[in-house]
């Protein structure tokens, strides 16, 4: 099917609605913007209507592409000022600015690899088309056919030979209203933000980068990545509250994973040795810079390996996405550049504790002695908090927000690990690690537990937890413990945390900017 050229459309109203929208003074109220735009929004409207009478077709099924604005740029990037290429080329994208100078019009259209200059000739393309692309709005989705020149000045342009409308855009682009600048609009329009903000899509272009570095890695590692169940019958592998659901077919109560680790393990288990998911869980606690509800974790497990193989792979997987995803292993931290190339730092979280809080703790401590420390600093205690969860909450209150350096936390009491072994050294403390970085939790790790009755001790410990009032507490899962008494080999696991390492690469300082769609508030219309 063949596709109509673009064709003026007159404006009914005498002036432009949008030109008017931006020059009214002062800051327009909430009516007012509403107004304004509902205007624009019939006067684009009525140039769809008037485009279809005429015989065209403001939403084309398809363009076909030669190249990317990119693509042009590596191709023709050194070409001279005032050159021209015979090469005839059709790209496509969104025209973002527009101005006119006599019989000349320049446009910027921009795809998802960058911009690039319009040059528009009323000689070359005829004066009715040279009216039609003065009558475009800036949003609008274009089809541009023509060559490659640079102007006079250097500036490397296509000179116009044909547009074709592609995509009317009926909304104005949010510059309109001086940016999105209201972060709460930003997420909850990622569409609109996207389109004008560069380092926006810079941010889950780096996201992407480093999620496929990771698979690369462990590619060459030799892990097989898996998929595991969303919906668990228990909600177990860390301490968090589920979301919980109802199974219609089944009557039963199900819970949203709130991690991975289990059903992972279970195929340890099964003797796929090395395995890894990058998946989705939730978990059902409040919202913050760091936390979002709905959030990707990394999980891998290492068969006949223990925490020492998954620190040294923690290192390099970080590392190598750095590298792949920004072209180099320095990060900003805080104001201070940082190579993540260079050893990272080991300290268990009692000596932490001693350096930042002036106090030597430990877990074998008297619970009421540590209470008593507790309350002295500041830090809340609860009923249900033994001596290891106390150790844990002097650190985690007011310690960890000073780790900005990439650091290995080690050290972690028993009793708020209850999937980790045992230290081999001190029985009051596990094999287990924490990478913080910028004050963060970044990563999690251990050599797991694979002694089903010590493991059914554990779970027996949670649930009787969870009884007395810690809602974060798991239960017993009985079929991981059927699992583990077929015999689990001594395995290294690890979880990451995707979108914190995706904040720490870009550079933002909130979760939201690294998940595309983040939990918001219902929105008001």
């Amino acid at each position: 099917m063949g596709r109509y050229r673009l064709s003026r459309v007159n404006d009914s109203p005498a002036t432009d609605p949008a030109a008017a929208a931006e020059t009214t003074d002062g800051e327009p109220s909430g009516a007012e913007q509403h107004g304004a735009l509902e205007v624009i929004r019939a006067a684009r409207f009525a140039k769809v209507d008037a485009f279809g009478a005429a015989g065209g077709q403001a939403y084309p099924y398809r363009f076909d592409r030669s190249h990317t604005l990119a693509e042009l740029r590596a191709r023709w990037g050194e070409l001279g000022p005032g050159a021209e290429t015979t090469e005839p080329v059709a790209v496509a994208g969104r025209l973002m600015l527009r101005r006119r100078q006599g019989k000349l019009a320049f446009g910027t259209l921009q795809d998802r690899s960058g911009t690039l200059q319009l040059f528009v000739s009323k000689a070359v393309i005829g004066e009715e088309r040279f009216d039609a692309f003065d009558d475009l709005d800036l949003g609008d989705v274009l089809g541009v056919e023509g060559v490659v020149m640079t102007t006079r000045t250097g500036e490397l342009s296509i000179r116009v030979e044909r547009v074709e409308l592609l995509a009317k855009a009926i909304r104005p682009l949010p510059d309109k209203w001086k940016g999105l600048t209201d972060a709460d609009t930003r997420f909850r329009q990622r569409y609109a933000d996207l389109i004008v903000n560069a380092e926006a899509r810079r941010a889950f272009t780096v996201r992407h980068r480093a999620i496929a570095s990771i698979r690369r890695t462990l590619d060459d590692l030799d892990f097989v990545e898996v998929e595991t169940p969303v919906l668990h019958a228990e909600a177990g592998g860390a301490h968090a509250r589920p979301f919980v659901t109802h199974h219609n077919a089944l009557e039963m109560q199900l819970y949203l994973r709130i991690a991975l680790e289990l059903h992972l393990k279970r195929l340890i288990v099964g003797g796929l040795e090395r395995v890894y998911e990058i998946g989705r869980v939730f978990r059902n606690e409040g919202l913050s810079p760091r936390h979002n509800p709905e959030f990707t974790m990394l999980e891998l497990y290492w068969a006949y390996g223990d925490w020492t193989e998954v620190m040294t792979v923690t290192e390099l997987l970080v590392t190598r996405a750095a590298a792949d995803a920004l072209g180099t292993t320095v990060v900003d931290i805080g104001g201070t550049p940082v190579d993540l190339a260079e050893p990272w730092r080991r300290a268990s979280l009692y000596d932490l504790i001693e350096e930042h809080v002036g106090v030597r703790v430990h877990p074998s401590m008297d619970r009421d002695e540590l209470a008593a420390i507790c309350r002295a600093k500041g830090v809340a205690v609860e009923a249900h908090m033994g001596p290891g969860s106390l150790c844990m909450e002097l650190y985690d209150e007011l310690v960890e927000r000073h780790l900005l350096a990439p650091t290995f936390v080690t050290g972690h009491p028993v009793e708020v690990s209850p999937l980790a072994r045992v230290h081999r050294e001190d029985p009051w403390i596990t094999e287990r690690f924490e990478l913080v970085v910028n004050g963060r939790e970044l990563a999690n790790g251990y050599s797991e537990l694979n002694d089903p009755r010590v493991q059914r001790e554990r779970f027996d410990d949670e649930q009787r937890a969870k009884e007395a009032g810690n809602l974060e507490a798991g239960t017993v899962d009985e079929d991981y413990l059927r699992a583990l008494e077929y015999g689990m080999p001594p395995t290294g696991g690890l979880g990451i945390g995707i979108d914190r390492l995706a904040m720490l690469l870009a550079g933002v300082t909130t979760i939201r900017d690294v998940i595309l769609f983040p939990t918001l508030r219902p929105e008001v219309f």
